[in-house]
């Protein structure tokens, strides 16, 4: 018999997702339960010489689907269609969710980020009508504007992940507002971007502290970390509620025999959460709590996060033969 992998190992305690647009690791390593995604991982994927004709039929897509999408951009049009493409092509390979992210250029919008959303469940169905919309997960930037659209959208029946998380403040908001998921990002964003930056406060414990407060005041929220860089940060979040691994690592992983020696953090002895102040009714309090956060820190770190996707949401629209913004 061969030996378990280590992703069998950490089945057993958590929820595995993948963090790619590419289905054939949702076949080969397998089984996953959700498929996230962001704009750097959809241009990767899309910038494949084997996804040349769904970039023109998506083009094509969005000059039939403007005047029902009337202030779009055609090519913005033609990167939320191909990125819902490529979430149809994977979705046979995944139990739970997809992820689609809402374009960064509408993080500080709470009324564009709404539309957005619901313009990616519409072009879901017109692509797929039979394709369960249940299905469909929007990833949205933690701002204040976007948690406020978490809520709307929740309400609405669309479940939300709440992405580039860096604090106490912005999970206990996400709580309230009722999003399905949290991503704390373990690492800053520009890991993946700048060779050599390594982050020097990585947020393992963080994602501890958010799930055991979660679990105490019985939110629905659940805790998915994200931005991950070896396969030590991942056994040492082997509890947690879910866990989204790029392909590099899920390749380490699915390696028969694997092993680490890193103990998971929730098996420590993590004190117990505080009671925290509500916010969602509380904007200038919510606001200034967050940017006071490790002494500006964390908003820092949101901002560059969304620099980074606004990046790449420039070169998906350039890819669909749009001009860079």
């Amino acid at each position: 018999m061969a030996s378990p992998t280590g992703l069998d190992i950490l089945r057993k305690r958590t929820t595995v997702d993948c963090d790619t647009m590419d289905e054939q690791i949702a076949k080969t390593l397998g089984p996953f339960q959700d498929c996230t995604s962001n704009q750097a991982i959809a241009f990767g994927e899309l910038s494949k010489p084997e996804h040349a004709d769904l970039i023109r039929s998506s083009v094509t897509d969005a000059e039939a689907l403007s005047p029902r999408f009337q202030g779009v951009d055609t090519a913005q049009l033609a990167v939320e269609i191909a990125m819902v493409k490529l979430a149809l092509k994977i979705a046979p390979h995944i139990r739970g969710y997809v992820h689609i992210q809402t374009n960064p250029y509408e993080s500080y919008s709470t009324e564009r980020t709404v539309a957005n959303a619901f313009r990616v469940v519409e072009i879901f169905r017109h692509l797929n009508p039979a394709f369960d919309t249940t299905r469909i997960c929007i990833k949205i930037p933690s701002t204040w504007e976007g948690l406020m659209a978490c809520r709307t959208l929740e309400l609405a029946g669309v479940r939300t992940l709440a992405t580039t998380l860096f604090t106490f403040v912005q999970a206990v908001l996400a709580a309230e507002v009722g999003c399905t998921y949290i991503a704390p990002y373990v690492n800053q964003l520009k890991v993946h971007f700048e060779p050599g930056f390594v982050d020097p406060g990585k947020l393992l414990p963080l994602c501890v502290s958010l799930q055991k407060f979660y679990e105490s005041i019985g939110a629905k929220t659940q805790v998915l970390p994200a931005s991950l860089t070896s396969t030590d940060e991942i056994y040492a979040l082997a509890g947690v509620h879910h866990i989204t691994i790029s392909p590099g690592l899920l390749q380490q992983l699915s390696q028969p025999g694997f092993t680490s020696q890193t103990k998971s953090l929730f098996d420590a002895d993590f004190p117990k959460p505080e009671a925290q102040t509500s916010y969602a009714n509380r904007e200038s309090v919510y606001r200034l709590e967050f940017s006071r956060a490790e002494r500006g820190a964390s908003e820092e770190k949101l901002t560059q996060a969304i620099n980074i996707f606004c990046e790449m949401q420039d070169d998906l629209i350039a890819l669909m033969g749009g001009k860079r913004l």
